[in-house]
């Protein structure tokens, strides 16, 4: 074929997609699950739609790409929210982001918070550190780090966190001892809204439904139960664990790297760079149980709490009950989850270590002039959200119909 589609997640999915509506009709996705939707997948549990791969939404800030996705599934089927996140800390709730609510503390905490605000090293003019633990310190102060981020961030991705580097973080904005001090005095938040500051989510069903929509169209072009495990890019052939060889003149990867366990024609050391390329595994686990609260979903950064967030399903998915918790699979208990419906998901959160960008860039643009592309969440090794995602899987189908190859590695 002309296009071989490793996923059939949203990447993969809208990609394929996109190709058809832009006439292409030589593609095939291999996907080694046995149902379509990748991270994004629904199971019914308790007579209602549980996300197995945690909290998915459809955010509305790319209107394209929301036209795009109703197109399979009608914007008549999905509720639009606006954003309640919390986060538990110091024994009380308070609204997310940390450093727009801390107004909802305690007043003695929010003495303590404001000291430490305008002790920042941000705001006393200190050279920007490097280590990722000195820079959140550095950045938000010692209170939020110490009782928030800090402990938040070893739950989801382990105790080592001067692995990951500080460029994911540069768009944060510094937290300012002037806004803090006047949103506790008037009580109300102060700042802009953070991500998913409203969002889509199906009436009926599960964050999967569209992606299974989307797949059932494309029945005939998804060879189910594929897992793939090497990669030939003299001639563009990958390789299934069944031993079936599929070749196409371009071949375009939403599968996780460390997938390929045989690669052949790659330089030598591109390759290992492969391995440097580090991830987390979540559990996510379904709780029949009833909360008092109007939030969507909550932070927990208390060490001793296995997870790091729950999604509170009966406020966003009309009919149903109970509310499921995310684990970083090396924090989950199988004794705390006994009798209750866990799943494993391998491939969770992408690590932004230190040396990522730097083995991306150099991966992904030797592997696009042999025709291989990566894509989306795992092909970029980047935490993009679904809705990201499908607008670079657009993005990228329509630069191979326009022929624009030297954006192509961009995606």
């Amino acid at each position: 074929m002309k296009y071989l589609i490793l996923g059939a997640g949203p990447a993969g999915l809208a990609f394929a997609h996109r190709l058809r509506q832009n006439g292409e009709s030589s593609f095939l996705i291999l996907e080694q699950e046995s149902s379509a939707g990748g991270l994004c997948r629904s199971a019914e549990v308790d007579r209602a739609p549980f996300d197995i791969g945690g909290g998915h939404f459809l955010d509305v800030r790319i209107p394209e790409v929301n036209q795009f996705l109703f197109e399979f599934m009608p914007e008549s089927e999905w509720i639009k929210y606006n954003r309640d996140s919390r986060i538990e800390i110091n024994g009380v709730t308070i609204n997310h982001p940390i450093e727009a609510n801390i107004w909802q503390m305690k007043i003695e905490d929010q003495i303590e918070y404001l000291k430490s605000i305008a002790a920042a090293g941000c705001n006393l003019g200190i050279e920007k550190p490097e280590l990722f633990v000195d820079w959140v310190y550095w950045k938000l102060g010692s209170k939020i780090a110490d009782e928030y981020m800090i402990p938040y961030n070893q739950k989801v991705f382990g105790k080592e966190l001067n692995q990951l580097g500080t460029y994911w973080l540069e768009k944060l904005p510094n937290v300012s001892f002037e806004e803090t001090l006047a949103s506790c005095l008037t009580k109300r938040a102060y700042g802009t809204q953070p991500g998913h500051a409203q969002f889509y989510y199906p009436k009926k069903y599960g964050y999967g439904e569209v992606w299974l929509r989307m797949a059932d169209i494309l029945r005939d072009r998804i060879e189910y139960n594929k897992a793939v495990c090497g990669i030939d890019f003299g001639d563009r052939t990958v390789t299934t664990s069944d031993n079936e060889n599929y070749q196409a003149d371009v071949i375009v990867s939403t599968i996780p790297w460390t997938e390929f366990k045989k690669i052949n024609n790659m330089p030598r050391e591109i390759e290992n760079s492969i391995k440097e390329l580090r991830y987390s595994s979540i559990v996510t686990e379904y709780i029949p149980k009833e909360l008092p609260t109007n939030a969507h979903w909550i932070y927990y950064p208390d060490s001793g709490l296995s997870y790091h967030r729950i999604l509170v399903r009966h406020n966003f998915c009309p009919g149903s009950r109970g509310y499921w918790t995310e684990t970083n699979a090396e924090r989950a208990n199988a004794a705390e989850s006994k009798g209750h419906v866990t799943y494993m998901n391998k491939y969770a959160y992408p690590f932004n270590t230190i040396d990522k960008p730097q083995i991306m860039k150099r991966l992904l643009k030797w592997s696009s002039q042999h025709k291989v592309y990566g894509l989306g969440r795992w092909g970029n090794h980047q935490h993009y959200n679904s809705d990201v995602t499908v607008g670079l899987a657009m993005k990228m189908a329509d630069a191979f119909k326009t022929s624009d190859e030297e954006r192509l590695y961009e995606y």
